[in-house]
C-alpha cells in the first residue's frame, strides 16, 4: 500500500480524509491490526506543548521620519537586550535573553527573573506594546542616535518566530545524586534522588512518531502556536546517529527541528513565557505535526505507545551531563514516568514533567480538526533531514 501527499490533499479538499491523533491511533491499530489501520487512516496528528529554550523572533521595526540604524548599535525591549547586529531595522529577540543580573544571587538564595525575552514575545503576541530603547552611532543616511517609544506588532513590517532548535526527539530524565539541591533548565532537582524531571509528550511527540524522518523534512507544514508554520531546516544539535529500540525510536536525545512562522498569526494561548528558579527564562510553544500514512511502515511507527518508548535517566549533579558513563543511571519508559514515580538505584522517586500532556492532546486535536475542515493541507518536503530513511522524497 502506497499513499501520496497529493492523494491525501485531494481527500482533505473533498472532505473524505480520515484523521486520528497519535493517541487515538494506538488503540485503533491494536484493534484492527497495522495493515487494516493503514488502509483506513490517511493522517495521524501529533502534538507537544513544552518549554523550548532555543527560540526567538526576528522583528523588522518601522522607521521614524528621522531614521536610525539599529544594526551595530544596542537595543532593549522592556529592558531585555535584543541582538542588533543585523540591518538598520532588523533585530532578534531570544527567548532566554534576560536583563543584566544573575538569578542565582538573590540575597544568597537562588532567585528567578520575572521577565525576559520569552515574556517580550508573549506580550507582543497578546497585543501588548513593549518599550523600545535603542542607541546608535549615527550615519549620513541614518542620522538619529537614540530612540525610545512603545511598539507593538502593528509597528513592525515583519514579525517572524524563528527557532533554531525545537521538538527534541526524546530527552533525558534528570535526577540529582549530590548532597545539595541544584537548579537547572530541567527545574529544581532535589538531593539524593529526591525527584526526577522529564520533558516530552511521549507517544504524542512529533519526532517519536516519525523516528526516521520519512515524512517530516524541510518545508513540512506544521501547526505552530496557533499559526501554520514550517520546518525550516534540521534543528541545531540534530543527532540521529544514536542507539534505537527495535521499533526504531531513539533511546536518547536525537533529532531536532528548526521552525519558522508568522508571529502575527499566533494565538497567545499557545505561546507562554516560563521562568526557572536559579536558571533563567524560556518559552513554551505548541507544535503539531501531521504524519501522512504513506505505507504500513508509517502505521507501525505512529502506533508506538508510551510503554514502548524509553528515556535515559541522567545524573545532573556532575558537569554538563552527557548521558554516558557514570552519569547514565538507567532507562525508564514514558508509561513509568507518567505513573508518577520511577525506581532509580533501588529508590522509588516521584516524577514531574515540564511538557503538558493535556495541552499536547489539545494541539493534536486542534490540528486534526483543521485538517478535517479543509483548513490545513499537507506539504511535500523539499529536502530530507540528516539521517532520514526513504520516505516521501
Amino acid at each position: 500500500m502506497v499513499r501520496t501527499i497529493d492523494e491525501i490533499n485531494d481527500k482533505i479538499r473533498s472532505g473524505s480524509v480520515v484523521v486520528v491523533t497519535a493517541e487515538e491511533i494506538i488503540g485503533l491499530a491494536r484493534e484492527k491490526g497495522v495493515k487494516k489501520a493503514a488502509r483506513e487512516v490517511d493522517v495521524v496528528t501529533t502534538g507537544t506543548f513544552s518549554p523550548m529554550c532555543s527560540s526567538g523572533a526576528f522583528l523588522n521595526i518601522k522607521q521614524p521620519k528621522e531614521k536610525m540604524k539599529l544594526g551595530g548599535g544596542w537595543i532593549t525591549l522592556n529592558g531585555v537586550p535584543a541582538y542588533a547586529g543585523l540591518a538598520a531595522a532588523d533585530v532578534y529577540i531570544g527567548a532566554t535573553a534576560i536583563p543584566d543580573g544573575d538569578p542565582r544571587n538573590n540575597n544568597g538564595r537562588p532567585g528567578k527573573f520575572r521577565y525576559g525575552g520569552a515574556h517580550v514575545i508573549e506580550d507582543l503576541v497578546s497585543g501588548k506594546k513593549v518599550v523600545l530603547n535603542a542607541g546608535a552611532y549615527g550615519t549620513d543616511c541614518y542620522p538619529r542616535k537614540s530612540r525610545e517609544q512603545k511598539i507593538g506588532l502593528k509597528d513592525m513590517n515583519e514579525a517572524l518566530l524563528f527557532n533554531p532548535r525545537n521538538c527534541y526527539q526524546n530527552y533525558n530524565v534528570a535526577v540529582n545524586l549530590s548532597e545539595k539541591p541544584i537548579y537547572t533548565y530541567m527545574g529544581l532537582l532535589k538531593p539524593k534522588l529526591g525527584n526526577a524531571n522529564y520533558c516530552s509528550a511521549g507517544q504524542l511527540s512529533p519526532l517519536l512518531n516519525d523516528p526516521f524522518y520519512r515524512t517530516i523534512g524541510v518545508g513540512s507544514r506544521i501547526f505552530l502556536s496557533g499559526a501554520q508554520g514550517y520546518v525550516a531546516w534540521n534543528g541545531t544539535q540534530h543527532n540521529p546517529e544514536i542507539p534505537r529500540s527495535e521499533n526504531g525510536t531513539p533511546r536518547k536525545a536525537a533529532g531536532t527541528l528548526a521552525l519558522i512562522g508568522n508571529l502575527r498569526e499566533m494565538d497567545p494561548q499557545w505561546i507562554k513565557a516560563v521562568s526557572y528558579t536559579g536558571y533563567g527564562v524560556s518559552l513554551s510553544l505548541a507544535v503539531g505535526v501531521p504524519i501522512p500514512i504513506i505505507d504500513e511502515d508509517m502505521m507501525k511507527f505512529v502506533s508506538v505507545s508510551d510503554e514502548e518508548l524509553f528515556a535515559p535517566v541522567v545524573d545532573y549533579s556532575r558537569f554538563y551531563p552527557t548521558g554516558e558513563g557514570e552519569a547514565l543511571l538507567g532507562e525508564v519508559t514514558y508509561a513509568q514516568l507518567k505513573s508518577g514515580a520511577i525506581e532509580v538505584k533501588g529508590k522509588r522517586i516521584p516524577t514531574g514533567c515540564f511538557s503538558s500532556y493535556s495541552k499536547a492532546r489539545e494541539v493534536a486535536g486542534q490540528l486534526k480538526s483543521l485538517i478535517q475542515s479543509g483548513e490545513f493541507l499537507l506539504s511535500q518536503p523539499v529536502a530530507q533531514l540528516p539521517g532520514a530513511k526513504e520516505g516521501l522524497l
